[in-house]
Formats: C-alpha cells, structure tokens, sequence
C-alpha cells in the first residue's frame, strides 16, 4: 500500500512524516528549524518561502531514510492564526505575520468595541485576541494599506505550502475558525462581524472540509519534492485538531494537554441541542478537523517558547543537547525551585488572561538560584498555566474520562511528572510520537479514502502509554504554589501594563 505524507509546519520548524497505512507506523521523520524575526520586540514574523524550502529539504530526506517516494497522499497540520498574503502570481506580499506577533492591542479593544463581546464570540466562537488574524488585518489596513491592495488572497500558514504544490489557494474549516472572523457555526466568513470592521473581503479564499481534496501535486512541486506527478494533495487542518485526530480527540469525553512551542489544552465539543454555539470569552471554541465537531481551545503562548527563549539566552542555541542538559538539571532541583515562580506571559497571554500586555517574570529570585532552577521554574510555570487553561476548558466541555499528555515537552521524564503532579490528574502518552504530522497523514488519508471514516482512522492508529500517576504529596504541595501563581496576575497586572 502507497504511503501518506503529513506535513507538519510548526511555529519553529517544519516536519515530514511518512507514515505507512498498512502498518499503522511512522516510516521516517525530517524536521528543519527556521527563524521568527522580531523587526520589533512585540512582533513575530516568517518568510512564507523559508516554510516551503525547509518542507522540500525534509520530505526528500524523509523519502531517502524510507527508500521510498510511492506517496499517494499529502495532508498538512499547520500553526493557526497566521497572516500571509500573496498576490495573483503567489507570491507573498510581505513577511507572515505569525500567532506569536503581540503589535495588535489596540486592535483588539477596538474589535471588541466594535461588535461587542458577547455578540462576537457568540458568532466567532471567540474573543479576538493578539495574534489572531482580524486583529492583524486591522493593523495592516491602517499602517500599511499597499500590502493590502497588492493581496489577491489571504492565506494560513501551511496553506501557503499547499499553494507551492497545487496551485489553487483555499482555506480549511478548522484554520478559518481560528481567524476571529469566521462564523464558526454557520460554517462560513462572518461577514457581518467584517462588515464592521472595514476589513477588505476581496481576498477571503474558499473555505472547504479539512478532508476534502484540494487539488493534485503539479510537476515543478514534484521534481522539487521528488514526488510523482498528479499525488492527491488534501486541504489538512490547524495544528490542535491535527493532532487531536491522532489522539484520538473526536467525541467527547477525552481532553488533551499539549506543550509544544505553545501550549494548549483541546476538548471535544459536539454542537449543543439547540444548535447555540457555547462560548466562554477566557476560551476559543473552533470547528474540528471532523465534520460536525467543535473543539474547546485553552492557549498558553509561551509554553515550549519560554524554555527556548532561555536555551538562546544562554548562548546554547547551538548546542544539541541543550534541552537534556536542562532535563538533567531540572531533575535536582525539588519541587517549587527552592522558592522561584515562573510567569511564562513573554509574549502576553490569551487562556484566561486575554491581554497582550501580560508581561513574563521569576518571582522570587535570588543569588543562590541557578541554571536548574531557571529551567524547572519554566517547567512548573507553564504547567500551572496548563492547568488554568484545562479547568476553564473542562467546565465548558465537560469532564474528561482521561487527559492525554501530547508535544516534545511531554516526552520529557521530568516535565511530564511536572505536569501531571500539578494538575492532578492521570496522564496518558500517545504511543505514536508526531502526533500533528500523524494527524496531517491521516486527514489525507481519510480524504483520499484510505480510512473510511475518522473513526476507522482512530481504530487503526490510536494507542496511549500507561498513565503517568500524580504523587499526592508533590500534589498537595503544588496547589500552594499554584494558588500563588494564580494571584501574582492580578497583582502585577497594572505595572505589566506600564512597563509595556
């Protein structure tokens, strides 16, 4: 049986897995880092073709690990939020402007003032909030116009990457969702809340299922891929419902913890009785990969980005065992850093904070602090901030009958025991690692008709690991802090504000 490629394109880098139906296995992985530039502290952008250069790299070092290039179908996972525009040839226009970019405050009071709170996320299925693609549209119609004017389409990340192997530029309904200007029940642009905005819709693409086919891999993407010609290429998701197909995440009843560069908590949520869609302003509520499904989205920014962000401070950007040099020395520091709190808001905060201005500090620092304290202070802090987001999102969702621990993070030995010491709960590993670019090769699997169904997908690959247990005792111990962590926010908020 032919092979499925998922194509995983990251905050941080891009990644190509091969994944085999017949077997259920991963075949080959090939990852490739590039570069966020900051023009300015609060932004974050990429150039769209160093996403393209990186995937062709990596799916032909994948292929040559696999010894085979027999592909028969192409699905993609990709960071959300994002901003690229491309002119009539498909060309960008100007650097993306990636989740992470934090310029938008302003635009987003002035969004909310516009169509009030309750009615946007009523229609939205969320607040905007800095990042989000409305809010950034806003900005670049007030300060640079001409990019505008040149855009013949809007495009999300990894969209633009399915663009350099098709042709056709499209949305799917999951990475729509995630805009802020999406109507996520309708199934379609929210034109009245855009109407308000004067946000320009001549460049709004065609929204279309997550597995629905988009087009075939034309001959300058297959000799730059090494592909065949005419390889069905399928629209993909956003990244969280990516993974939360190979997870396992399509019904009710199970959530997930995933620390990646950022850190989110998913909860299924099917459509409510009377066909209202549940909102809680502090949550984003977004269309699934799988039709006729909502997920629950609580975010963490600066999750895994907190802990790199101190790998570069450290000039060990460069150092390959940089992050097992962390693990090691987190390990020897006991629980709660000898007295230090980590703040993980470097580049504001949406779950439950929703402020751009939220600014990242260590609380407690003091000369007998070193390197490893830093490191499990990063770790404890974005757990707490984890555990916020998961108890808002499962009050909305419902209660989870188990909690999977997803991302590079929680294949770490020791910020796995973190996380799941701090939220008190069991925590499940998935035995397929990749679990974003697993999801990808199963989303075009599934378009392709390799998989009947999601469901037949899930049968086929879903497996989880033992349950990592909470220790009481660390547990008891950490609600202190968390109930600590929990009020320096409000206590600090004010000078965030000023020294922002």
């Amino acid at each position: 049986m032919a092979l499925l490629l998922g194509i995983d394109l990251g905050t941080s880098s891009v990644k190509a897995v091969l994944f085999d139906p017949e077997t259920s296995q991963t075949l080959a992985v090939a990852g490739e880092e590039y570069p966020i530039h900051k023009p300015r502290p609060d932004w974050a952008e990429q150039n769209p073709d160093d996403w393209w250069q990186a995937t062709v790299r990596c799916v032909r070092r994948a292929t040559a690990s696999a010894g085979r290039s027999d592909v028969r179908a192409i699905g993609f996972s990709g960071h959300m939020h994002g901003v690229t525009l491309v002119d009539v040839d498909g060309e960008a226009v100007r650097p993306s402007i990636i989740w992470a970019d934090q310029r938008t405050a302003n635009e987003v009071a002035r969004l909310i003032e516009m169509a009030g709170a309750e009615h946007h996320a009523e229609i939205c299925g969320t607040l905007p909030a800095a990042g989000f693609t409305s809010p950034t549209l806003l900005w670049l119609a007030e300060h640079e116009p001409d990019a505008l004017r040149r855009a013949h389409r809007l495009l999300f990340p990894k969209d633009y990457v399915r663009l350099q192997m098709t042709g056709a530029a499209a949305a799917d309904l999951s990475d729509a969702a995630a805009s802020g200007m999406f109507d996520v029940a309708g199934r379609r642009w929210a034109h009245e809340i855009i109407e308000l905005t004067g946000i320009p819709t001549h460049f709004l693409p065609p929204v279309l299922e997550s597995s629905a086919i988009a087009g075939a891999l034309r001959p300058a993407a297959a000799e730059a891929l090494g592909l065949p010609v005419g390889v069905t290429v399928v629209m993909g998701s956003a990244d969280q419902p990516a993974q939360a197909v190979t997870n396992g995440l399509i019904a009710p009843g199970v959530a997930s913890v995933t620390v990646g560069s950022g850190g989110q908590v998913l909860v299924p949520l099917p459509p409510a009785a009377d066909g209202r869609l549940r909102t809680d302003a502090r949550l984003h509520v977004f269309n699934h990969a799988v039709p006729n499904l909502f997920y629950v989205l609580g975010a963490t920014l600066s999750a895994g980005l907190s802990l790199r962000w101190l790998r570069d401070l450290l000039g060990m950007t460069h150092d390959p065992q940089a992050y097992a040099t962390f693990s090691r020395e987190a390990a020897a520091v006991p629980p709660g850093a000898q007295g230090l709190l980590f703040l993980p808001y470097l580049t504001g905060e949406r779950t439950p904070l929703m402020d751009a201005r939220a600014r990242g500090a260590f609380i407690g620092l003091t000369a007998a602090h070193g390197r490893g304290h830093l490191v499990r202070a990063i770790m404890e802090g974005v757990a707490f901030s984890m555990r916020q987001a998961l108890e808002i999102s499962l009050s909305l969702g419902g209660q989870a009958e188990r909690v999977i621990g997803a991302g590079g993070a929680m294949e770490s030995d020791v910020w796995r025991p973190i996380m799941t010491d701090v939220i008190g709960l069991p925590l499940q590993k998935p035995l397929l690692s990749e679990q974003a670019g697993v999801g990808a090769a199963l989303i075009a699997g599934v378009g392709a008709g390799v998989y009947d169904s999601f469901e037949d997908a899930k049968a086929c690959v879903t497996r989880y690991s033992e349950p990592t247990q909470p220790d009481a005792a660390r547990h008891a111990f950490y609600n202190e802090r968390y109930a600590q962590f929990v009020a320096l926010y409000p206590t600090l908020k004010d000078d965030m504000h000023r020294l922002s």
